[in-house]
């Protein structure tokens, strides 16, 4: 059985820094989400200082974009602050810098102590370009 630590998070400072959603971020994806009932969505358009292999998005930016998203879909969906215990991805296709991929994330199963989310990044034509599925614990 896994033991998750006890973690206490200061929610009201807000997430102007946070390198993901956050707005006044100098460095930041500035990810703005939108939600509807089956979770979030957004899009985030990579530049060159997002770049792995020359024209493509770095894949450790996607594994963060994947986790925002999902971090997102919990708290729109549940209301409960969290922190990821556990993240998995899967790459499957290259996302080229300066075009815009569509990002989605949802709830898969929330328990007393645990929330599971999964989330996909899609290039415009349909291609799946990376899966997430991680694990969180609510505070």
């Amino acid at each position: 059985m896994t033991t998750w630590p006890q973690i206490s998070l200061n929610t009201t400072e807000g997430y102007s820094q946070c390198f993901g959603c956050g707005q006044d971020n100098p460095i930041g994806l500035k990810l703005k989400f939108q939600s509807d009932s089956e979770g979030v969505r957004t899009e985030f358009t990579p530049g060159e200082q997002n770049q792995g292999w020359p024209r493509y998005l770095h894949g450790g930016i996607t594994a963060c974009i994947l986790d925002e998203a999902m971090s997102h879909a919990t708290g729109v969906q549940t209301g409960v602050n969290c922190i990821t215990a556990r993240l998995q991805t899967r790459f499957t296709y290259l996302i080229p810098i300066n075009q815009p991929p569509v990002i989605t994330a949802s709830i898969v199963k929330k328990t007393r102590k645990v929330i599971q989310s999964t989330a996909v990044i899609c290039l415009k034509d349909g291609t799946i370009a990376a899966e997430g599925n991680t694990t969180f614990c609510g505070q």
